[in-house]
């Protein structure tokens, strides 16, 4: 049992400097080139998902995250810059960071939009220490044959998510596990 616990909080060590290299190795890019990026990825998302520009209109907020890198052999981490937008408007900055580990190996990039359905889902990550994803509101990931479905009237929860942009290959894609934090654009 004792070999156990010392397995778990190895494998927790090395998640950790994972997620700290990822980080350190990356400065925030500039406010300017971040909402630059922000912006033609929502309009390449709007483009190919028009319900997503529907419930961008509906939305408290939209939190994007134009690039976010993934790379893992065994253990896994990702790592990106993205920004809060308010009436079409910035008015945050955050980090998302995600560890894995398993039987994983690759590496990719891709982009995801949170869409912030409620006061109460955007109070929860103004709240929190960060948001991990996974835990607080509910959150919808949505596929293409969802969107497909989904309109501005079926709309139930307080947070939908749409990713975009992968490439590169890498065993499974999902941002369950992540954590995003608020950050200083300065840092």
């Amino acid at each position: 049992m004792k070999m156990k616990g010392l397995l778990h909080r190895s494998i927790r060590v090395l998640l950790c400097v994972a997620v700290a290299s990822l980080a350190g190795g990356q400065a925030m890019a500039g406010t300017v080139e971040l909402n630059a990026s922000a912006d033609a990825a929502l309009t390449n998302l709007y483009s190919q998902v028009p319900v997503a520009e529907e419930l961008s209109k509906k939305a408290t907020a939209v939190l994007v995250f134009p690039s976010i890198i993934k790379a893992g052999f065994l253990v896994g981490g990702e790592y990106g810059d993205g920004v809060m937008r308010k009436d079409g408007k910035p008015t945050g900055y955050y980090r998302t960071a995600g560890v894995s580990y398993g039987l994983q190996a690759g590496a990719q990039d891709f982009g995801y939009a949170l869409f912030f359905m409620d006061q109460k889902s955007l109070a929860y990550l103004d709240s929190n220490d960060g948001w991990e994803l996974g835990t607080g509101p509910s959150l919808v990931v949505v596929d293409q044959g969802m969107a497909a479905n989904l309109t501005t009237t079926t709309i139930q929860e307080g947070v939908y998510a749409f990713i975009f942009g992968q490439s590169g290959l890498m065993a499974g894609l999902g941002i369950q596990g992540s954590k995003i934090t608020q950050i200083d654009p300065g840092n």
